[in-house]
């Protein structure tokens, strides 16, 4: 069996002496304590040694795809296929390949790994010919090429530039916002008028630096700068303006901090162009996706492209929206639709209703894209300007037809009026800007008065209210107590009745006396009986 051996400084074939002692894998690493045991295992049978530093890396990459370099082509050919025996080889990948292309038998197992394990321990003894100080020399310079190429190391796509430059770009802003509202606060003291006329920050550090001094606005030309109309209101403003005097020294600082303002707003708009650039060359299917600056800070939020594109769309959705994802899962209300995603161009420009699902669609072509940009060798922007049509196509249909569902009797256009985004205009009410009242105090105190007897006849009304209420209700149980009291007697006087017609005439008790009743007395008794009725 021969065994084929990588090094750093060649190739190396070896040849097994003794194949019984190969299959106690156990005890097989005690057979290469020593260079005199090692010897009587294995025997080396060739040695095809790399020229320079450069054939060893292009010979280790290949081996590394999986392929075969031509140099390990022709020594293959040359002693393995001679010998007619199997090759015993590390890479169970590259075994295949060589079985595949020269038709040679391979050998990939725990006892070849253990072989080889035993082969490199005692290589210095088992490889005459190579000193240990070479070997030492081009491990080093070979692990350094070949970690180089593991990164495919390249100018072009270097991704932590990206992250410094988009980094560098908002804290430009920052800087920029800062000097600027303290050069208007400042020149402002001196001439407040031409910050109302002159809005852009950049043409107003400008004419200040052109300028300076109040007084030189009536003979300065600033054509170049502003056109006719703002030029003349300018001037004007300059004549009447309430501003103080202020000293040349002054005028000198706030010049300075002018220039600075130029200088750091075009360095800016250089350093945008660059970024621009970079993300095309890096990740131009992402550029076309969701723009320059929003996949540059996704970048830059996760880390790199690499890690970006190990997230999930549902991740790159909610991206830079942490704080709030976390906030509404602690108080169980609904999460965030959309994070750093939120100022692509695509969600910008439709309708508050539909900005949740142009989202998350957006964000599912995203990550296809990022994946597309990291993994993929074609560097062409064909495949996101594909789904951004797509995107821009779905956002037409949606805007124009509205949402559709699906009902028993087809398809219905959805009633969408409760999640419309209804804003109110709300205008600016000036009375707030005046600390000075509106009324005397004399009227003031009038109208609280008057509100006090407004509210007093109020609450007379509903007292009185309240007691004649109250007294209905209690007529109204005095009359009910009344008909039960006389429903209840006529009922008593009707069972009596009942009684004593139910009377037999037949049991006439004997009377002891024996005088007889007067007609008189009853029709006495008939009358009280009616009476009483």
């Amino acid at each position: 069996m021969l065994v084929l051996f990588e090094t750093s400084v060649g190739y190396a074939i070896f040849k097994v002496l003794n194949e019984k002692k190969l299959q106690e894998v156990d005890s097989l690493w005690k057979e290469f304590e020593t260079p005199e045991k090692a010897n009587k295992i294995v025997k080396l049978k060739h040695f095809e040694k790399f020229q320079d530093t450069a054939e060893a890396l292009a010979a280790f990459t290949a081996l590394m795809e999986g392929k075969i370099n031509k140099q390990l082509k022709k020594v293959l050919k040359k002693i393995v296929k001679e010998a007619h025996e199997p090759l015993a080889v590390a890479d169970a990948k590259l075994g295949g390949v060589i079985k595949e292309k020269l038709n040679l038998s391979c050998i990939h197992s725990p006892l070849v790994n253990e072989l080889m394990r035993g082969i490199r321990s005692q290589m210095d003894g088992l490889i005459p010919g190579v000193e240990p100080r070479e070997m030492a020399a081009m491990c080093l310079g070979l692990a350094h090429s070949l970690s180089r190429y593991r990164l495919k190391f390249s100018a072009d796509k270097v991704d932590t530039m990206i992250v410094q430059a988009i980094s560098l770009l908002d804290d430009l802003d920052k800087e920029l916002n800062n000097y600027i509202m303290r050069c208007r606060e400042w020149y402002g003291w001196h001439f407040p008028e031409l910050g109302k006329i002159i809005s852009d920050n950049l043409t107003y550090c400008k004419c200040l630096q052109k300028v300076g001094d109040r007084k030189n606005y009536a003979s300065a030309q600033l054509s170049e700068l502003l056109p006719e109309e703002v030029e003349a209101e300018v001037k004007a403003a300059a004549e009447i303006s309430m501003g103080t005097e202020v000293s040349e020294e002054d005028i000198c600082n706030i010049l300075h901090l002018c220039t600075q303002v130029i200088e750091i707003s075009e360095y800016r708009t250089q350093l945008y162009e660059y970024l621009q650039n970079r993300m095309m060359a890096i990740a131009p299917n992402v550029t076309v996706m969701v723009g320059e600056l929003v996949g540059a800070r996704l970048i830059a939020h996760a880390g790199s492209l690499l890690n970006l594109a190990k997230h999930a769309a549902s991740t790159v959705q909610i991206l830079g929206a942490e704080k709030a994802l976390f906030r509404a899962l602690k108080s169980r209300r609904d999460t965030p639709k959309y994070g750093l995603i939120y100022h692509a161009s695509l969600v910008g420009q439709t309708s508050p209703k539909h900005k949740g699902k142009i989202s998350r669609m957006l964000a599912a072509k995203t990550v296809l894209a990022i994946r597309y940009d990291a993994f993929g060798e074609d560097s062409s922007s064909a495949m996101g300007v594909e789904n951004r049509a797509k995107l821009e196509a779905r956002l037409r249909t949606l805007e124009d037809r509205g949402i559709r569902k699906i009902s028993g009797t087809g398809k219905a256009l959805a009633k969408a009026e409760k999640y419309e985004h209804k804003s109110e205009v709300k205008t600016y009410d000036p009375s707030g800007d005046s600390t000075l009242p509106t009324c005397s105090k004399k009227r003031k105190i009038e109208q609280v008065d008057k509100e006090d007897e407004i509210i007093e006849k109020k609450a007379k009304k509903t007292k009185v209210n309240i007691k004649v209420e109250e007294e209905k209700e209690e007529e109204e149980e005095v009359l009910v107590v009344e008909e039960q009291e006389i429903s209840v007697k006529k009922k008593k006087k009707k069972d009596k009745k009942k009684h004593i017609k139910e009377e037999p005439l037949s049991e006439e008790e004997p009377c002891t006396s024996t005088a007889v009743p007067s007609p008189e007395k009853k029709k006495k008794k008939k009358k009280k009986k009616n009476n009483e009725d």
